[in-house]
């Protein structure tokens, strides 16, 4: 009798054992979904603790699934994020039908949680940042690094770079006019040229050129780098501005390069060729490239379409353009929208405001790696001011504009062979 119990007993746990192995978590991305950023974070998790996710592109807003584990659930509950349960053969069904050929939807594989660093200044801004907000609110962990890191060549240590909202320039985001007199902007000049001398530069924006080349050389060698708002522009006027002055004495001692604009060389750009430069120091610009002084764009009005890639064809593209809405609201920022006119041709246009003729989310390659630009500052405060407090993500779990951000940081851990672009 005792033998016949231990071998039912034994038996019951194979059946639980293999049924707990056949079945599967899909997180769902639709317009259900109780917290969409709280979904990456844990798609993050399971890929640190080992596991791999397969994420399904264009199925119902860009799905997760990856195989049942009763911690997976767990965290799940714990975090608040909508999840089914689902059989072996409901997810043989799913994959079945994302790989029909007639469908625009397909399958990849994420392998490996990237390591993320965030380029921001030690010293306290009085503005947030919206990848570290949302970073954190998606329990998405990120180290800090700064001008000393990279030149010291530490950015080898990440996969992805994502740049604060930094003048590259070394114009101090050109708020001299305004600011010059706050506390905040005065340390911020003292920070910026200790930094610059310890690091045996004579002025700020040869520092941050020399740091702009550091960050490009990150890309070439396979790095994923993406940035906002004036992190955007002023980084491509860096590179295109090397070996040319085109600081006025207020910023950097002596005056500009009268010759500045004639000496730019855009073959150096990431994104963006034949802008103008804004010379006058008293002027909240730094190029032609953004359109927040030209667009009449009211804030009801104001939006912008995600295109619809080839799932198939086009994985890089739709995996950065994954979202329950193809109509992302629109928002400001020193750097609003990139003016079309002034967009290298080979540049892949992920989001624009047509009627407008401004693009909003912009993505490229370099050299082994790549790069997405995204304009504007907070995808859920349409125009953030100094000194305001910060977006309570809690307030937006939903929120369409920061998912293309978290879609950039799911991006490096796709399974290479998957992607073509």
């Amino acid at each position: 009798m005792k033998s016949k119990l231990k071998v039912l007993f034994l038996l019951l746990i194979t059946l639980s054992s293999y049924r707990a192995s056949a079945l599967h978590i899909l997180i769902g991305m639709d317009e259900h979904q109780k917290d969409h950023l709280k979904s990456y974070g844990i798609a993050y998790w399971i890929l640190q603790k080992g596991g791999e996710v397969d994420w399904l592109l264009n199925y119902s807003g860009g799905s997760f699934m990856f195989p049942f584990e009763v911690e997976y659930e767990n965290e799940c509950k714990i975090r608040g994020v909508s999840y089914d349960v689902i059989t072996e053969a409901k997810a043989n069904s799913i994959m079945a039908e994302i790989s029909n050929p007639e469908v625009n939807m397909e399958s990849v594989k994420l392998l490996k949680a990237p390591k993320i660093a965030v380029y921001t200044p030690k010293n306290k801004q009085p503005w947030d940042d919206a990848v570290t907000m949302v970073l954190e609110y998606a329990e998405i962990p990120y180290e800090k690094v700064f001008d000393d890191d990279v030149l010291s060549d530490k950015l080898a240590q990440y996969d992805w770079l994502h740049l604060h909202h930094e003048d590259f320039t070394g114009q101090y985001g050109k708020f001299w006019v305004s600011y010059r007199n706050t506390p905040w902007y005065m340390e911020d000049v003292k920070e910026n040229e200790a930094c610059a001398a310890r690091n045996g530069f004579a002025k700020v924006s040869q520092m941050k050129l020399a740091v702009a080349k550091k960050i490009r050389d990150f890309c070439l060698g396979g790095g994923f780098l993406f940035a906002m708002c004036s992190a955007t522009d002023t980084y491509d006027i860096a590179l295109a501005a090397d070996g040319t002055d085109i600081c006025e004495a207020m910023f950097d001692g002596d005056g500009s390069d009268p010759d500045a604009q004639s000496k730019l060389n855009y073959d150096n750009c990431f994104a963006f060729r034949d802008f103008l430069l804004e010379r006058s120091p008293y002027a909240y610009e730094h190029a032609s490239i953004d359109n927040t002084q030209q667009r009449m764009v009211e804030e009801k009005d104001d939006y912008f379409t995600l295109f619809d890639y080839s799932a198939k064809w086009d994985v890089i593209p739709t995996m950065l353009c994954q979202n329950h809405t193809q109509t992302i609201k629109g928002f400001m920022g020193q750097t609003t929208a990139f003016r079309k006119e002034f967009i290298k041709s080979e540049v892949l246009i992920l989001g624009e405001n047509k009627a407008a003729d401004e693009a909003r989310y912009i993505h490229g390659n370099m050299g082994k790696g790549t790069w997405t630009f995204f304009s504007g500052h907070d995808p859920e405060d349409y125009q953030h001011m100094v000194g305001e407090p910060p977006t309570n993500l809690a307030l937006f779990p939903n929120s369409a504009g920061y998912r293309l951000i978290l879609n950039n940081i799911l991006f490096p851990s796709a399974k290479k062979k998957k992607l073509k672009t």
